[in-house]
């Protein structure tokens, strides 16, 4: 695979990231910060079911929408992504799009009074970017007629392709790192394993689901299974019964002391 056939591929993947994980961005931003304990993702599946709504429905579908921000720093990376896409979006329109004004595909370029595609929201942009991106519209169109008329859109220049390919990845850190997907360890905070005491491990990873492993080994009894490592492990499935064990040992905690 060439160098511009990853950049392709990978700034596409980026840009989706970030088209599925903005709904949860524009959600953190009503939220207060919080320990990375439990993993957001499983926040939908711990919520009563009263509000047991579809993400869509709750969510404002663009950040300008959005009430009074409890989480400042998803308040920043919301700003950042929609700027950087925005820009690039004006940036590439400026150097490759050819479709008329009427054309629905075209990226309209804000005024002092008219927003433009802005208006549409990051999501739209997002879209909008992959399409330059992966070159389409970029042959001859036949109408009904049959004639043929130009391209609404120029095949991609290579210095843009690796410039796209450049800010879809930032964007797509950005958002990864203040939701907690991107790839790290960390210890579930004040949160022993309920079997054994030992040190419950947080691995994220935005190619993959959250898991959480004990770093006792195998002496530890927990009713998972062992990783590559001889550690039990709570994959994706199994988190959900163990944040009901780490909220049992904390409520026999504080009776302990109560006592």
């Amino acid at each position: 695979m060439t160098s511009s056939q990853t950049a392709r591929r990978e700034g596409a993947a980026a840009l989706r990231t970030v088209r599925e994980q903005w709904g949860e961005l524009l959600l953190a931003i009503e939220t207060p910060p919080a320990e990375p304990w439990p993993p957001r993702q499983l926040s939908h599946l711990l919520r009563p079911a009263a509000d047991d709504e579809p993400l869509v429905e709750r969510a404002p579908l663009v950040l300008r929408e959005h009430p009074a921000p409890a989480n400042l720093d998803a308040l920043d990376a919301g700003l950042y992504a929609e700027r950087a896409l925005f820009d690039l979006a004006d940036t590439l329109a400026a150097a490759v799009q050819r479709a008329p004004l009427d054309d629905p595909r075209r990226w309209m370029f804000r005024s002092l009074t008219d927003p433009g595609s802005r208006a549409h929201g990051l999501h739209w942009a997002a879209v909008w970017v992959e399409g330059r991106l992966l070159n389409e519209d970029t042959e001859p169109e036949q109408q009904l007629d049959g004639t043929l008329t130009a391209a609404p859109f120029l095949p991609l220049p290579e210095y843009l392709l690796y410039e796209t390919h450049r800010v879809a990845r930032a964007v797509e850190a950005r958002v990864l790192r203040l939701l907690g997907l991107d790839a790290r360890t960390m210890p579930v905070p004040e949160r022993p394993c309920p079997w054994c005491a030992g040190e419950l491990l947080l691995h994220t990873d935005p190619e993959q689901p959250p898991r959480v492993t004990c770093s006792t080994g195998p002496s530890c009894t927990a009713p998972v299974p062992y990783d590559g490592h001889g550690r039990r492990a709570w994959e994706w499935h199994a988190l959900p019964a163990l944040v009901v064990a780490l909220d049992a040992m904390e409520q026999q905690a504080e009776h302990a002391r109560a006592a």
